[in-house]
């Protein structure tokens, strides 16, 4: 089986909210923070312990909504995305294969093996809403979201950012100065890349204030990349621009 690593609308995907409904208190949603792992539909695989809340909650109720949050996710200016549906026990000719994709996301989840846990799959997705930050959300329908494929770039790109983060974070400041002239930053992080661009925080201390703010903004790449070698010859490019613009001024 061929797998692929899933991003939802450009954001790596790695902390997940699960909100079902409750069996000990009818009529009100039951939260719990769970593992999870993407099969090549995009439908998040669980496994649950039988004794667990929400593992009762959803024998008995198989609707429920799961939001997961990108990786720096802190508050609501974070990107994050909510799925809802129904998560059903997984049929037994499928667990070896539920096993595989779990344990390529959760290589050291050594509870795969415990006798008392069951494997679960949203199968059907009804409704995906997507919150990328403030005044920016969206939702698209089951069936796009079905045909949609991983970005290109999602596999790596986190060691893309962490590494112009270590190294040439001052190339990245460089390229927000280009981007929107007069905004001076501190600092800017890169948080996300995809074949698009970059979503970087920035760091900024206003001149009537003491206290830095932080925000994000978007760099869009010049064009679409789509291997490796594309996106660091593009921030090269990107990189070599901001600094014959800062020499001009």
């Amino acid at each position: 089986m061929k797998r692929r690593r899933r991003r939802y609308w450009g954001i790596p995907l790695v902390r997940l909210t699960h909100l079902s409904i409750s069996l000990y208190s009818p009529g009100f949603p039951g939260g719990s923070v769970v593992g999870f792992a993407p099969d090549e539909e995009g439908r998040p695989v669980f496994i649950f312990s039988g004794m667990s809340s929400h593992t009762q909650d959803l024998l008995a109720d198989p609707r429920c909504s799961v939001t997961i949050a990108s990786k720096e996710f802190k508050g609501a200016a974070d990107g994050r995305v909510n799925l809802m549906g129904k998560v059903t026990l997984v049929k037994s000719e499928e667990r070896d294969a539920m096993k595989e994709v779990y344990l390529a996301k959760h290589p050291g989840a050594f509870w795969v093996d415990f006798g008392d846990f069951s494997w679960f799959r949203m199968d059907e997705i009804t409704d995906i809403r997507f919150v990328g930050g403030f005044a920016r959300a969206g939702s698209i329908t089951p069936e796009e979201y079905k045909a949609a494929s991983p970005d290109p770039i999602s596999g790596f790109g986190g060691h893309i950012a962490a590494h112009m983060n270590d190294d040439h974070m001052d190339s990245t400041i460089a390229m927000v100065a280009k981007d929107i002239p007069g905004l001076d930053v501190s600092e800017a992080v890169i948080t996300s890349v995809d074949s698009l661009g970059m979503y970087v925080k920035c760091t900024r201390t206003p001149r009537a204030s003491d206290q830095p703010r932080q925000f994000k903004i978007r760099l869009p790449f010049p064009r679409r990349v789509t291997e490796r070698k594309d996106v660091k010859n593009v921030i090269v490019e990107m990189t070599q621009a901001a600094q014959a613009a800062k020499a001009e001024a």
